[in-house]
């Protein structure tokens, strides 16, 4: 079903990717698109579990808003191994208007389709999600 603020429904595949994501770690990230025309999230790339913070961040194009989910692992102060799914809201100064309101208007459905999100981060360019805020975010 569409959301009725902006109209944009969420893909069965982008929640399908997402399971698999959390349940069996098949994929380290993945990058989700507004497709206008057809009025609905959809997955437009997968990272392998080997990829790093790196490749996700490269990931994301320079002058267009995307949503993106990526799975942090991290060691914690008594140096037990952990992970937190982050979901990132990638919204770049230099993206259209228009595409950052439509964006901004289908985040909360489409982070609500993705059950088990533990981090969210809103992130205008690159700095803001590098991997010292990913660290300071999973604590």
């Amino acid at each position: 079903m569409a959301n009725a603020a902006s109209g944009m429904a969420v893909h069965d595949d982008c929640k399908l990717k997402f399971l698999e994501l959390k349940a069996k770690r098949t994929f380290r990230f993945i990058v989700y698109k507004i497709e206008e025309q057809q009025k609905q999230v959809v997955v437009e790339k997968l990272g392998e579990p080997g990829q790093s913070h790196d490749d996700f961040a490269a990931s994301l194009p320079a002058d267009e808003c995307r949503y993106a989910v990526f799975d942090f692992d991290f060691v914690t102060a008594e140096s037990c191994q952990k992970s937190k799914i982050f979901f990132v809201a990638w919204s770049p100064d230099t993206a259209r208007v228009r595409s950052k309101m439509i964006y901004a208007s289908s985040k909360d459905r489409c982070k609500r389709e993705l059950d088990g999100i533990q981090v969210e981060l809103q992130a205008t360019d690159p700095t803001e999600m590098d991997l010292d805020v990913f660290k300071s975010r999973a604590n």
